[in-house]
């Protein structure tokens, strides 16, 4: 079973991260992140992967009817290799570290286990996952257990008022919100941050929480897209609020909830508060329309955002 946050390896020296649960049509759905190029790993920013991918395996460009964009795909039979985030983690804390950025992963997953957390639940993804980590590189944690994510947040939350763990500093909000691209204040993007708790520094290195949970069943049907919509509403339902795809019910006549494919604004509102939200319009056979924000990676003029 491929889910996101999984990463798969090519014979061609490409490592794509999986975006959707299953296959469609055989393939993977999926986009690439890392290309052996010059003789070195490099990771790959979307438009130096669409070019890489056009130039040379255009074989991996896809269009998905399932979520009516274009992304990157790889047939189930080109995989030589397949990272599974908990297999990951697991092996990491299983030996020694061998560089600081592991050190860090072993000390915050042990601050996590003397808390009651079963780390069996939780998995490593991005470049620790498949080896590419630098000294800077930030610590992505997934977990696959709602309950167990919640009670990581509240974790967080106590080690960071024990001193343990860190809130980020003005330089490190100012990097973050400069890698999102965030398309409103960054005051703003600082609010709406530091109440979701999944994510702190620990000995100065920025770590991420992300919840896994077993994928909807909105997520298996086919969706058409509309066209870009600004709306304002109220949230009705935050349940689905910090998944992959995070989903938010709202209450509005133009759609029935808004769907959000970036980390950037995963968690963004609960229910109760009235969003400001900007992205595309999307239907689905049987009529029910969703806002989708995270239509590409950047996210570039779509958002969420809590009228206060």
């Amino acid at each position: 079973m491929f889910r996101p946050k999984d990463f798969v390896e090519t014979a061609e020296q490409l490592i794509f991260a999986v975006v959707a649960d299953g296959l469609e049509a055989g393939r993977i759905l999926c986009f690439l992140r890392y290309a052996m190029l010059d003789g070195a790993w490099r990771k790959v920013d979307s438009d130096t992967a669409n070019a890489h991918l056009a130039a040379h395996y255009p074989q991996y460009l896809h269009y998905s009817a399932r979520l009516d964009a274009r992304l990157h795909a790889v047939p189930e039979t080109a995989v030589i290799r397949h990272f599974h985030p908990r297999h990951s983690l697991q092996g990491l804390l299983e030996v020694e570290p061998s560089d600081q950025v592991l050190a860090d992963l072993h000390s915050l997953c042990t601050l996590f286990r003397r808390r009651g957390l079963d780390m069996d639940q939780f998995g490593v993804t991005g470049s620790l996952q498949v080896g590419m980590q630098k000294h800077s590189s930030d610590i992505d944690l997934v977990c696959y257990d709602r309950e167990i994510f919640h009670r990581a947040r509240n974790v967080v939350q106590c080690l960071i008022a024990e001193d343990y763990c860190q809130v980020l500093d003005d330089a490190d909000w100012l990097e973050a919100y400069r890698r999102r691209a965030c398309d409103f204040a960054l005051d703003e993007y600082i609010w709406h941050e530091l109440r979701k708790y999944n994510k702190a520094m620990i000995n100065g290195r920025k770590f991420d929480l992300t919840l896994l949970a077993p994928m909807l069943e909105s997520e298996t049907r086919e969706y058409r897209k509309l066209g870009a919509i600004e709306l304002q509403a109220r949230i009705s339902d935050d349940f689905h609020a910090f998944d992959y795809p995070a989903v938010f019910s709202i209450d509005h006549p133009q759609a029935d909830s808004i769907v959000c494919y970036t980390a950037t604004y995963c968690g963004q509102a609960q229910t109760g508060e009235v969003v400001a939200v900007a992205g595309l319009l999307e239907v689905d056979d049987t009529g029910r329309r969703r806002v989708v924000v995270g239509s590409n990676r950047e996210a570039l003029g779509e958002y969420i955002k809590v009228l206060r």
